[in-house]
């Protein structure tokens, strides 16, 4: 007989907290990212303000082998006026228990059940953005570079070019429908004669407009054609000649490589004509595509030097990570006044106190997270560093997760938009992660950025009479103990832009000839 019961199950399952996910997508955040995440915070929560002090933690992680620095003596206190906040050294957290997402305690609030945690400040250096809110309400201490204006899109450049390239009411009203019409690449997709009916002006009209317009600031757009477009900035650097203006009219033979017809067409030798092409190589084909905003610089996230003894020394950049400061003597205030603060009032500081605490704690973690992996990947790719690319390990993300006792999908976050200085340049963390060639001889496997760099080398040294093919190239690859296939090799040489044997060996005999 059917009817309702009682039963009482115990199970156990993973609960992704607000506060466990705030942690994993902090940890995937590149530093501009995190920066911007601060300042939100900044300015969402009372309790939280930016440090501007300079005693900055010793996060540097030492040479394998070589015991930790102490940090000096003094330097949590020598910051002023700090009574009212708690303070976090850079030994917060041990290192051998970074942040780890799929591990970690899915219901860890941020601290007690009271609302009154033992930590409260990641000690990072200053970010890019200015100082965030202040819970007394002082003067604002931003200087004037945090009062400059946005920089402005390139649709409003040229809007701002119209208005001051035009006197006339009716060409600026063309120029305006010229520019609604623009194209994301800078061409212009609508035909001139389809304008004109539907404005009701004269075709020349049009044309005389677009061809003004052709010459603002970026050169070259309002074009109808790829040709047009790099003819008007050739005509800006004074270099649109006659034998310029064939080449533009063959474009097709150069996508071709068909030097030899060029040359005929263009009625120049093989010395002209590669000094054209490097002409045509300096221009912007597509010169609408910049959005107006000024390229985000690459930043460091972790630097690495030399040390005296041979070996390496790693650091966290303090440039990107925020130094915070939780304000517990105003929440201790606040909380305080039993009588004059409500329910909610209270509810609202202690939940914007929890916030606070875990944002920092995510912060710290999320650092010694990033000094872990990557002091494992160093430790991996030690002969690249020293020797250069053709010593660069084979290295998945299996391997550092073995290693440093992380999950995959820990180390996949860590390493994404994450970039670290080294004597041999920036380099993003990912770059380090290739393929395995396997060798000939059953020896070490080769990797797959090694190999490409081997096989851009080899094509870069040939000799005009003696062009190396995909099957001379798998050739010379296998004496030298890398077994690969020729698919892979075509794959590979397409990957770097070389041409086929057979379009170098017809560019190379026609500047010869």
């Amino acid at each position: 007989m059917l009817g309702p019961r009682l039963d009482l199950r115990q199970s156990q399952a993973l609960v992704m907290t607000p506060q466990l996910r705030q942690a994993i997508q902090l940890l995937q955040f590149s530093s501009h990212e995190v920066a911007a995440f601060v300042a939100e915070e900044l300015e969402r929560n009372p309790l939280l303000e930016r440090d501007e002090t300079s005693d900055l933690p010793d996060l540097e992680a030492p040479a394998p082998g070589q015991a930790p620095a102490e940090p000096a003596a003094g330097t949590a206190d020598a910051a002023p006026d700090r009574d009212s906040y708690d303070v976090v050294s850079s030994d917060f957290l041990p290192a051998e228990a970074p942040l780890d997402a799929d591990t970690a305690a899915a219901g860890d609030p941020g601290g007690p059940a009271d609302g009154e945690p033992s930590y409260g400040e990641a000690a990072y250096g200053d970010a890019p953005y200015g100082p965030g809110g202040r819970a007394d309400f002082a003067d604002d201490e931003r200087g004037m570079e945090g009062f400059a204006a946005a920089e402005p899109t390139l649709r409003e450049r040229l809007a701002e070019q119209i208005r001051l390239g035009f006197a006339d009411p009716a060409d600026r009203l063309i120029a305006a429908r010229l520019l609604a019409l623009l194209e994301p690449s800078g061409r212009l997709g609508a035909a001139p004669a389809a304008i004109a009916a539907a404005l009701g002006v004269p075709l020349e009209r049009i044309e005389r407009v677009r061809a003004a317009m052709m010459r603002f600031e970026p050169t070259g757009m309002f074009a109808r054609s790829l040709a047009e477009c790099l003819a008007v900035q050739l005509a800006e650097r004074n270099r649109l000649d006659p034998a310029m203006q064939a080449l533009l009219d063959n474009l097709e033979l150069l996508a071709r490589r068909d030097l030899r017809r060029l040359m005929e067409l263009c009625g120049v030798d093989a010395e002209d004509i590669t000094d054209m092409l490097a002409e045509l190589r300096r221009l912007d084909p597509k010169p609408g595509a910049e959005s107006g905003l000024l390229a985000t610089p690459i930043v460091p996230d972790v630097l690495l030097r030399a040390a005296p003894d041979g070996t390496w020394l790693l650091e966290l950049n303090p440039a990107t990570l925020p130094r915070l400061l939780v304000n517990h003597g105003f929440s201790a205030r606040v909380l305080a006044r039993t009588g004059s603060v409500s329910r909610e009032e209270r509810a609202f500081v202690t939940e914007k106190l929890q916030t606070a605490n875990w944002l920092v704690k995510s912060l710290q973690q999320r650092a010694q997270t990033i000094l872990k992996v990557t002091s494992e990947i160093v430790a991996q790719q030690d002969g690249f560093l020293r020797h250069g690319v053709l010593h660069l390990r084979p290295l998945i993300l299996r391997d550092i997760a073995a290693a440093v006792q992380l999950h995959e999908s820990t180390v996949s976050r860590v390493t994404a938009n994450k970039y670290i200085a080294t004597p041999r340049g920036n380099f993003e963390l990912k770059y380090f992660f290739t393929t395995a060639i396997a060798a000939s001889a059953g020896g070490e496997a080769h990797s797959a950025e090694a190999i490409r760099h081997r096989i851009r080398t080899m094509v870069g040294a040939e000799p005009a009479h003696e062009i190396l093919s995909d099957d001379a190239i798998v050739a010379a690859l296998r004496r030298e103990g890398v077994e690969i296939a020729r698919r892979t090799v075509a794959k590979y040489r397409e990957a770097l832009n070389i041409p086929s044997s057979l379009q170098r060996r017809r560019e190379k005999a026609a500047l010869a000839g």
